[in-house]
């Protein structure tokens, strides 16, 4: 695996929408559902409560790295929302450093939320770094 795709992290995550790349990336946090109950009391029943579901949500997801040059990537997908609004499908991977697959993730309807680049102050040194979040409307596979 070339070192140009290795973030400097024991595991790093890979994002592609519609099977284009836009790079690897060290964080990801955000991978979440949640599924709302309804308590349903039935008469009668007085030891039970039904619990119910009535609807799924999932969180924003968060990416995470260093500047690359791969953010030009990035950027020319958020321009794309801005000519018209397509929900393309998306694939988020677990990597080790060696490149072999840990988990994937499949998203359904993805929109870009937000993009922060980095603050770049001579005062603090740290490293450049960008953050990426995504909206999703559910997991596939």
């Amino acid at each position: 695996m070339p070192s140009d795709l290795d973030p400097g992290s024991t595991i790093f995550f890979t994002l592609t929408i519609d099977g284009q790349s836009l790079g690897a990336f060290n964080g990801c946090e955000g991978l979440a559902s949640t599924v709302e109950i309804e308590q349903h009391q039935e008469g009668g029943n007085n030891g039970f409560v039904w619990q119910l579901p009535t609807r799924v949500t999932f969180s924003t997801i968060r990416l995470t790295r260093p500047l690359t040059p791969e953010t030009s990537k990035v950027a020319a997908w958020i321009s794309s929302v801005t000519t018209g609004v397509t929900r393309p499908t998306a694939q988020i991977s677990a990597l080790r450093a060696d490149g072999s697959e840990v988990a994937r993730w499949g998203l359904i309807d993805v929109l870009p939320v937000s993009w922060q680049g980095p603050s770049l102050d001579p005062a603090s040194p740290g490293v450049a770094t960008e953050v990426l979040e995504i909206a999703h409307h559910g997991f596939t596979d």
